[in-house]
Formats: structure tokens, C-alpha cells, sequence
């Protein structure tokens, strides 16, 4: 019974995140701003790859990293033919190994490896009805490895649910670009993100809230304004993406 609520779960991601031609449009008009065609991406926590697509319509090479089995074999049928996507069926964290990641058969999109998530969910106003039921091992590999493997990403797109800085912490070198998810029942995550970035380079910030995939700032920020900004959300924001851009 658990893997027919998955494969359903899986379903409505796919139509979700496929059937919607103005938010593909809205998601390759700002992916444009950081990806050129040839340029290679990362795109870690792919889900159902609809990010990935949007790379691929751009041009890019693209590594969709995923370590949910049932999403993994989403990915090998939507893109196991193109040469220039590469499916890594692994999770990243700050060392290779293996972890426990905490599947939710009903919402695969929040299954995670950090339990400090699990709990913060907990009651949380926009979490209500979540159930994390069963736990797998899965591979872990790094960033930096994931570099010596595929090369230096033009942009990486990090999307792990409460897992991002253990993500950023195996990462030992600035990028030109990248993403990172924040939710508003963890902004911590998202804080020691932004001090991750800041350690590695001198960067500048942006952000969209939720899934409207486009910038609230008309001029990109420092770590300092981006981190109020955070701060100031109200919890009915729910969750966006912050962009860092090297200055």
C-alpha cells in the first residue's frame, strides 16, 4: 500500500510540476539569468526533474541528484536517454557514507535526512497532515565530489528539505551561482547557508518566495540584508529559494 501512495504522490508531482505552461515560463526566464547554453548545473534534490527540464530547455548539461528510489526511476524515464543529464541516485552531505533518509510516502518532495526538520514541521502551521513512516539507508557523496566527477557547475540548484547547509558544508570552493531553499519553520538552515556562502567567497543575494519563480529584490543584497529579510518573513511564507550570486 505504501508504494501505490507513492507512485500516486509521484503522479500528481508530475502533473504539478509539468502541467503548468506559465510557471515553466516564469522558471526559464529566471533560470536564464544564471545559465547559458553548454553551461553545466547541478541540481541536487531533483524530485521529478522539473528543474532539470528547465536546464535542459536552456541548453545545459545537467546532474539531477536524487536518492529516493521511486524518484530515481521517475528521472531514468524522463531523461535516461539524454546524454547530456546525468542521474546520480545519491543524497549529498558534508562527508561520503550513507545516512538515514526519512521518506514520506504521501509527499515524497519533503522526504529528508535532517530530523531538526521532521520536528520543526511538527504542528507547524502549512505542515499539518506530513508523516514521515519509514527510513532507508542511502549513499551520500559531497559536492566537491560530485565537481571531481562532472566538472564545475555554472549554477547549482539545492533543494534538500532542512538538509542544505550539511549539503553547502561539503562544498570546499566558491561557485559562480547558486540556489538554496529556505522554509520558514527552519530560517537557521538558511542563515548557516548564507554564512557557508560567505566563507567560501564574497556574494551577493536575491530570493523568491514559493513556487512563483521570480525575484522579490529589484538589487541583489548582502549577507546582512538578505538574513533580516529571512528574519522579517511572516510564517505563512511557508518556504522560496534564495539565490547567491559571486560578486
Amino acid at each position: 500500500m505504501e508504494g501505490l501512495r507513492t507512485t500516486r504522490a509521484v503522479l500528481r508531482s508530475l502533473r504539478i510540476y509539468y502541467g503548468d505552461r506559465r510557471r515553466r515560463a516564469a522558471m526559464d526566464r529566471l533560470h536564464a539569468g544564471f545559465v547559458q547554453p553548454g553551461d553545466l548545473v547541478f541540481d541536487i534534490g531533483a524530485h521529478v526533474g522539473d528543474r532539470t527540464a528547465s536546464f535542459r530547455r536552456l541548453g545545459a548539461r545537467v546532474v539531477a541528484v536524487e536518492p529516493q528510489p521511486a524518484l530515481v526511476q521517475a528521472l531514468m524515464l524522463l531523461y535516461g536517454r539524454d546524454r547530456a543529464v546525468a542521474i546520480e541516485a545519491v543524497a549529498i552531505g558534508r562527508r561520503e557514507g550513507t545516512l538515514a533518509l526519512r521518506l514520506n510516502p504521501d509527499n515524497p518532495t519533503v522526504s529528508t535526512a535532517s530530523e531538526a526538520f521532521i520536528a520543526a514541521a511538527a504542528g507547524a502551521p502549512g505542515w499539518e497532515g506530513q508523516a514521515w513512516t519509514r527510513s532507508i539507508d542511502v549513499a551520500t557523496t559531497t559536492l566537491d565530489r560530485l565537481i571531481a566527477r562532472h566538472g564545475v557547475p555554472a549554477f547549482a540548484k539545492i533543494d534538500v528539505e532542512g538538509f542544505e547547509a550539511e549539503a553547502l558544508a561539503g562544498l570546499s570552493r566558491p561557485l559562480a551561482a547558486l540556489s538554496f531553499e529556505f522554509t520558514t519553520i527552519q530560517r537557521e538552515v538558511a542563515l548557516a547557508c548564507i554564512a557557508r556562502c560567505q566563507a567560501l567567497g564574497s556574494f551577493r543575494y536575491n530570493a523568491a518566495l514559493g513556487e512563483t519563480q521570480a525575484l522579490v529584490h529589484d538589487a541583489w543584497l548582502g549577507a546582512d540584508a538578505i538574513g533580516e529579510w529571512l528574519a522579517a518573513l511572516p510564517i505563512e511564507a511557508n518556504s522560496g529559494d534564495v539565490y547567491a550570486r559571486l560578486a
